[in-house]
């Protein structure tokens, strides 16, 4: 191939790179809408709420009634539900959590007011966000490092380090360190989330852990097709995907649900519940990056075990003759 082709694969490559790019990330973000969204709605007029919504749209919420204000409130802070509606005593309330997502609550602070016929009317914020970081901005843009820093370790071990287990070592102080002090700056120096450090710093270098050992364990066994593919895997599938900045029930799905099984998506999930929820629900999300985590330590015992077989397979070199 001569270098005027490759140079027009290359640009073409590129181009549509960036296409799969713009599709990733404005795609979703484009079609922001309650799909399943788990609701709660209390007390004698429950029915009827729930059949106005219904009749709005079949498909936006999930309806769960409870019996009562205090029962929504449970619910809420268990991360059963996003939002309550509470019936009686005058206009329906809205109960909200605007530290599970702060677009979900904004959404669903309109429908209240439609409800009560009240434009003006608030809702009672149950589990709110941080008073840093009330639209959830800040944290939303925190996923994303994590994760580019994370690929960006996971090539940087593959290159670098020519072992197994010295990738494994590189692999594990970087989530350790990475994980301390990215929450020192982010809880520490910006303060924009709440929750008790050392959770929040071990939940945060498992995420390092996770995406770094997936990108250099997929290389370490498939060389760059499987560092590609990592890599590519993260940035374009997981980031657009993680609802960071709003929910996986308002994302198209199943890409929504999807988004939850990869790294990304389950760091922010599991971020928010330690963060505003005292872990509640943290239970999905840890299990899959202790998956990913796994899988990677995984990928390198694979990677260990056919180097030791191509070593025991190479002929042995002739002795010397002794005379």
């Amino acid at each position: 191939m001569s270098t005027v082709q490759r140079a027009l694969a290359v640009g073409l490559g590129a181009a549509l790179l960036q296409v799969l790019m713009v599709i990733a990330f404005a795609w979703p973000a484009a079609d922001i809408a309650p799909r399943d969204l788990p609701l709660a709605v209390a007390g004698p007029q429950a029915g009827a709420v729930a059949g106005t919504l219904a009749a709005a749209d079949p498909n936006a919420f999930e309806i769960i009634t409870v019996t009562d204000a205090a029962a929504a409130r449970t619910a809420i802070t268990n991360r059963e539900v996003y939002g309550a509606i509470v019936t009686g005593d005058g206009p329906p309330r809205m109960l909200v959590a605007s530290g599970a997502s702060p677009a979900v609550a904004q959404q669903l602070t309109r429908i209240g007011q439609q409800l009560s016929g009240v434009p003006v009317a608030r809702a009672e914020d149950v589990v709110p966000a941080d008073t840093d970081d009330p639209r959830g901005i800040a944290f939303g843009v925190m996923v994303l490092p994590l994760v580019m820093a994370g690929i960006a370790a996971g090539v940087l071990l593959t290159v670098v380090i020519p072992t197994v287990g010295g990738a494994v070592l590189g692999l594990v102080t970087f989530g350790v360190v990475g994980g301390l002090l990215s929450m020192t700056i982010v809880q520490g120096w910006l303060s924009v989330l709440p929750g008790p450090y050392p959770v929040l710093a071990a939940v945060a270098g498992l995420v390092s852990f996770a995406v770094a050992g997936s990108v250099a364990g997929l290389a370490a066994v498939f060389g760059r097709v499987g560092l590609g593919v990592a890599a590519l895997t993260m940035l374009l599938i997981g980031n657009p995907l993680s609802a960071a900045t709003s929910a996986p029930e308002l994302l198209p799905q199943p890409w929504g649900a999807i988004g939850q099984l990869l790294p990304p998506g389950a760091a922010a999930s599991l971020l928010r519940s330690v963060a505003f929820f005292d872990g509640a629900a943290a239970a999905a999300p840890l299990t899959v990056l202790a998956g990913w985590a796994v899988a990677a330590l995984a990928l390198f015992g694979i990677a260990a075990l056919r180097g030791a077989r191509t070593e025991v397979a190479a002929p042995a070199e002739d002795p010397l003759p002794v005379g």
